[in-house]
């Protein structure tokens, strides 16, 4: 737990060193209030965050590989990754101190769109068990998303070519539970695989959360998703640090 501790504390504090987190922090602010309003919050009429929670998966698209492909490129290309790899922590710790860092700051930065649901208490009466689950269907969509962008992370030590990466598969994997992309599959693949491949799809999953429901498999789902990734990444700069 020493390492893990040592290396959360160190990349947390990394974060609010320069002003890339500040800038991250009023970008990622400025569009999760703008495009609800865009797209006609007042004209809803209901005392809910539904239009908010919905431009989660393509603010977190963009936003959340921003975050992630410093974490093991940046390392990588300074050549500070072997120092780190020496020292007296093991590699699982590392990835786990990394990634529950950034995790934090963009739990901080979902804890700071607190004017939304404070918007909607002023407006009329929301089920504030409604607004909870869709706050913790984000916190586990960012995670999801921030696993994906640590491995690619640590494929690639160049930091923009890792961004497109996990942009890239990020897409692929939300895009996949559209109800368009769904149709056109179902036009050449079994119905078991069109099913297959939309449980694999992040839309699926948060959409219910989205709408307040908060299922098991939908956390299952998002857990086993974020180890995956994980030890995916682990697998990576276990066999870099024995090379």
């Amino acid at each position: 737990m020493t390492g893990f501790i040592s290396v959360f504390k160190r990349e947390l504090k990394s974060y609010f060193a320069t002003p890339i987190a500040y800038v991250f922090l009023v970008i990622f602010l400025f569009f999760s209030g703008y495009l609800p309003f865009r797209q006609g919050f007042f004209d809803y009429r209901q005392a809910d965050l539904r239009l908010f929670f919905m431009n989660m998966p393509l603010l977190f698209m963009f936003m959340v590989p921003c975050t992630a492909m410093r974490l093991w490129s940046e390392e990588r290309k300074s050549g500070s990754i072997e120092l780190l790899l020496t020292l007296p922590i093991t590699v699982p710790q590392a990835v786990l101190g990394k990634f529950f860092a950034a995790w934090v700051f963009l739990i901080i930065a979902l804890l700071l769109t607190f004017s939304m649901p404070l918007t909607v208490i002023y407006l009329g009466k929301p089920d504030m068990g409604l607004i909870l689950v869709g706050y913790m269907g984000s916190i586990l969509l960012a995670g999801g998303f921030l696993a994906v962008g640590c491995f690619f992370s640590a494929v690639n030590k160049n930091q923009v070519i890792s961004f497109i990466l996990s942009v890239t598969a990020l897409a692929i994997l939300i895009y996949a539970g559209m109800p368009t992309t769904l149709s056109y599959l179902s036009r050449f693949m079994p119905a078991g695989m069109v099913s297959a491949v939309e449980n694999l799809s992040f839309l699926t999953h948060f959409e219910s959360m989205e709408r307040g429901v908060l299922e098991f498999k939908d956390i299952a789902y998002f857990v086993l998703l974020i180890i995956g990734w994980l030890f995916a990444c682990t697998v990576i700069l276990e066999e870099r640090k024995a090379s």
